[in-house]
């Protein structure tokens, strides 16, 4: 596996040899000096250039350049799922000795108007000024009215997961559970963990850091809210997440000054039982 300053190298000799690239720049992890290292980060590199348009759908440049990728997804070439018209192009590759790069190419008046980069190369000074403080990715207070909407949306889409249990809709379910009431739960971790490191410090990407952050039975409770597709797992793992979610709401709540809705709690507690118990079924027949 090329090791990072090979990589760096042969990034920065691309960008210096092209008169069309006039500046270079590395976001992401790579940018944030407190991200630990390893062999799957990826290299999220920006080109800035002159124009876009040579640039686009142009595979073989890329083989010239940085050799054959063995996997690769082109987001603006996709009918499926393209992402938003902003004139920028991009590349997402995985090459034969393991290294990824997502390389974009980016009209050089947008210079600096993305997520904060570390500057690898700058022809003219566009990125003067670009910056990649750690402190971006840091856990961020919450007011009052933000800490109550995380625990309303998540209370609130409760009511969902228990109805798709009881109709045996399992896809629906997951769906519920990752992309609407897991979120709010490591939000809430994440300020957990924030009111204890003064609010300096990142749980990463859907908290893929809590488990160093966190106190171990805290992470095993976490753990605990992965369910598996049958009903009772599901359930399970349901009130497990209303359980850790109260626990650490209240802590928060008291270390934040702030107020803890429990008839809120209450109410969707409630709810999740009857549905459970086929109350509602049996009065609806």
């Amino acid at each position: 596996m090329r090791t990072p300053e090979e990589m760096f190298r042969l990034i920065e000799a691309i960008a210096r040899e092209d008169d069309r690239i006039r500046a270079a720049s590395v976001s992401g992890s790579r940018a944030n000096r407190e991200c630990p290292a390893d062999a799957y980060q990826d290299y999220d590199i920006t080109f800035y250039v002159r124009e876009v348009g040579p640039f686009w759908d142009n595979d073989a440049w890329i083989a010239e350049k940085f050799g054959a990728p063995c996997l690769m997804q082109k987001p603006e070439s996709m009918e499926l799922i393209p992402p938003d018209n902003d004139g920028r192009y991009a590349y997402l590759m995985i090459f034969p000795d393991g290294n990824r790069v997502d390389l974009c190419f980016a009209p050089a008046e947008q210079a600096g108007s993305g997520e904060p980069e570390v500057v690898l190369l700058d022809k003219d000074g566009i990125l003067a000024g670009a910056a990649a403080e750690p402190e971006h990715w840091h856990v961020k207070r919450p007011t009052a009215k933000q800490f109550a909407d995380c625990c309303n949306e998540f209370h609130w889409c409760l009511n969902n997961v228990a109805k798709g249990i009881a109709r045996d809709e399992v896809p629906y379910v997951m769906h519920m559970v990752e992309d609407a009431v897991r979120p709010m739960l490591i939000t809430m971790l994440g300020w957990y963990i924030g009111t204890e490191r003064e609010f300096a410090v990142s749980i990463g990407k859907r908290g893929k850091y809590l488990k160093k952050l966190l106190p171990e039975t805290l992470y095993r409770r976490f753990l605990e809210t992965y369910a598996g597709a049958e009903t009772q797992a599901m359930w399970g793992a349901a009130f497990a997440m209303l359980d850790l979610f109260g626990d650490v709401a209240r802590t928060v709540a008291e270390r934040l000054d702030f107020a803890y809705n429990v008839a809120e709690e209450a109410a969707i507690e409630d709810y999740m039982r009857r549905v459970k118990d086929g109350e509602f079924e049996e009065n609806y027949r």
